[in-house]
């Protein structure tokens, strides 16, 4: 994986809560080491609808919420509050905002990525849609409203996204999330060891067997070092 200097990029699905405790606990981290005009945050897809064929079903994701609020609390979570028709069914269309926001530099890109995620974990809103996605680009500093919506109506970024799905697709992504630094580290879940069992439900659940936050510490301070 090409990773410039500088840099940590992640690879994940705004629709993972694992990814939403990835992203808040890097810029948490990047923030406490005074590392904010240092290190950006590139962000690429690892689609999960278009892995399964199917939107990511909602009964496997909001058993997790729980257990990913308590490794980032202040991330932002809420059950889903919005009608039941509401809920996305696709989160093609808000990945492929932060790529097109690529075109106002990364850290426009990271500043979407996150109110994105927010929006949909902590707010209830239905990130699918063009309108929300706008809506959410104009409440995040730095961003140019109108080059983002030109990009995405003239649909600049959607070769991004599908070519970012085919190298997601091979040994060299794990899954969602998955952090890389310049120097080759890298980390799938960084700092979490976990078990998993299926409930009676069916669901699969896990159980925290480590968590040790300070693996965002590292692979900032390698980004900051390259």
């Amino acid at each position: 994986m090409e990773v410039g200097p500088g840099t940590i990029q992640i690879w994940s699905d705004i629709g993972c809560p694992w990814a939403h405790v990835a992203v808040w606990r890097l810029w948490d981290a990047r923030r406490r080491l005074g590392l904010n005009d240092r290190v950006r945050f590139d962000h690429r897809v690892f689609p999960l609808e278009l892995f399964n064929s199917e939107p990511t079903p909602r009964n496997e994701l909001e058993p997790e919420m729980p257990i990913c609020a308590s490794l980032a609390p202040r991330a932002g979570w809420q059950a889903w509050a919005a009608p039941d028709w509401a809920w996305p069914v696709t989160m093609l269309p808000a990945m492929e905002a932060v790529q097109a926001a690529k075109e106002q530099g990364l850290a426009a890109s990271e500043a979407l990525d996150r109110g994105l995620r927010r929006a949909f974990w902590a707010e209830s809103r239905c990130v699918s849609l063009r309108h929300v996605i706008l809506e959410v680009a104009s409440e995040t500093d730095g961003l140019d409203l109108a080059a983002l919506a030109d990009a995405l109506d003239t649909g600049r970024a959607r070769r991004a996204v599908h070519n970012q799905w085919d190298l997601a697709k091979t040994d060299a992504v794990a899954g969602s999330p998955h952090l890389f630094a310049p120097d080759g580290a890298n980390a799938q879940n960084p700092g979490l060891e976990m078990d998993w069992s299926q409930g009676d439900d069916g669901v699969w659940l896990p159980t925290i067997q480590r968590d040790e936050p300070a693996a965002y510490d590292d692979l900032l301070r390698r980004a900051a070092a390259a």
